[in-house]
């Protein structure tokens, strides 16, 4: 294969840049009190890196890409669960008002979905480019069971998951707190979903908690 051939096959990193501008954005617009240093901070350090990043993947720079894709998820990710954390502490300390408060849950409920969609695509089957390089695109050796992989028809043979598909699957952990219809195989992806579970249960309960003290 040609590194032209594989640039052309290989998944666009697009879905996964504009969730983390996404969450970027939605840590900017948490109040200052739940803020680990500038807000603007991590919406910054996404574009500062959105254009190396696309370059080095056009390019087909893959062994490049991948430390910058883990660099940037990671300090998203550390971000997010200081604002959780600070969250927690905030609610008993009623030093958030009610409105903004609902704002901010949100906000961080939203994050959760979006960071843990990129963790899972960034690391199942070796990431998008190992991923895209298995023979005729088959997924086959990956953490999660998707249930694409389980049906014996010829239009399943070259299936490969996309980041709407881990999108899905995030999106389920954090409402569910399974995942639902994708049997889970690997225990770094059972790890980082227990992870994710508890951020959200941790959010939507002492959020809810709040709303009945308040009613």
């Amino acid at each position: 294969m040609t590194k032209s051939q594989e640039t052309k096959e290989m998944e666009p990193m697009w879905p996964s840049l504009v969730a983390l501008l996404a969450a970027g954005g939605l840590y900017a617009a948490l109040p200052q009190s739940l803020a680990l240093g500038p807000r603007w901070m991590l919406i910054a350090l996404v574009l500062f890196t959105l254009a190396p990043s696309e370059f080095l993947h056009s390019r087909g720079h893959h062994k490049f890409c991948r430390p910058i894709g883990f660099f940037v998820i990671s300090a998203v990710t550390l971000g997010m669960i200081v604002s959780v954390v600070l969250l927690v502490r905030a609610i008993p300390a009623h030093v958030v008002d009610p409105e903004q408060l609902l704002h901010s849950a949100t906000a961080l409920w939203l994050s959760n979905i979006l960071v843990f969609a990129v963790w899972y695509w960034r690391l199942d089957a070796g990431g998008p480019h190992q991923r895209s390089l298995r023979d005729q695109h088959t997924h086959s050796h990956g953490a999660f069971l998707f249930p694409q992989m389980t049906i014996a028809h010829s239009n399943q043979d070259k299936w490969a998951p996309l980041f709407v598909d881990y999108l899905f699957l995030a999106f389920n952990t954090s409402t569910a707190l399974s995942p639902t219809d994708v049997p889970v195989l690997s225990r770094w992806a059972k790890a980082l979903m227990m992870v994710q579970s508890a951020i959200s249960l941790a959010v939507v309960g002492l959020l809810a908690a709040r709303a009945v003290n308040i009613l």
